[in-house]
């Protein structure tokens, strides 16, 4: 998706008058569906939907930049700027571009840096745990990995399968129902939280700085006094 909007003014450009509908379903296909082998359903839907908000920017790009016109639900072409006009559009739109591709791998890499914040931690809890464990068994405080969490109502009724060999196991609910996955409940445990000066023993050199700007910079929750001992 390098050059996203430049996709779009091109589909744009060749129908003369579309609606965002018809360009979305079209850029759409040609980048999500064709990675369907390749991610899960949920990934699916979340590029598919992320696309889609692109397509709608882009839109409003060319829009205030008068190489498009809106009629109601149509989008009209009207053609490009000439000269230095039209290369400092296109520039425009690829700069968007890499604005945009640079804000999605920021957000990639918080989500990496958090995670491994929160396992490392995990790891420090459950051998806390196994150490101070006399008073009960230390496998019931203790949290292993990887997990799934499923909410739902508690009258909701369970009916659950095992495939024959074990690799599988089916649900069926009689409600709805949430799955949260354990890198979405332990940051719902604030386990990426910690102290700044436990951050550079999280993570590598090069990210102590990311990270104490994103997992510190922005989060107003208190932070805990000390690395160790967290339940």
């Amino acid at each position: 998706m390098r050059h996203f909007s430049m996709k779009v003014c091109e589909k744009v450009e060749q129908k003369v008058r579309t609606t965002y509908n018809e360009v979305a379903d079209e850029l759409v296909a040609e980048f999500a569906v064709a990675a369907t082998e390749m991610v899960s359903a949920v990934d699916q839907a979340y590029d598919e939907k992320n696309i889609r908000r692109r397509v709608y920017d882009a839109l409003n790009v060319l829009m205030a930049m008068d190489i498009i016109q809106k009629e109601k639900k149509s989008i009209l072409w009207r053609g490009l700027p000439t000269n230095t006009e039209q290369e400092g559009a296109r520039l425009q739109m690829d700069l968007n571009s890499r604005g945009e591709r640079m804000e999605r791998k920021r957000q990639h890499l918080q989500d990496l840096v958090q995670q491994q914040v929160s396992f490392k931690q995990l790891i420090s809890r459950n051998r806390d745990q196994e150490m101070s464990g006399a008073m009960a068994p230390a496998a019931d405080n203790q949290i292993a990995l990887p997990f799934i969490v499923v909410n739902t109502k508690k009258e909701t009724v369970i009916d659950c399968e095992m495939a024959e060999d074990k690799q599988e196991i089916f649900f069926n609910f009689s409600a709805p129902f949430e799955i949260h996955d354990d890198s979405e409940t332990l940051k719902l445990m604030n386990m990426q939280r910690c102290h700044p000066g436990a951050i550079k023993d999280l993570v590598p050199p090069s990210l102590v700085q990311f990270a104490n700007e994103t997992l510190l910079g922005s989060d107003s929750s208190p932070i805990p006094p000390a690395p160790r001992g967290r339940r």
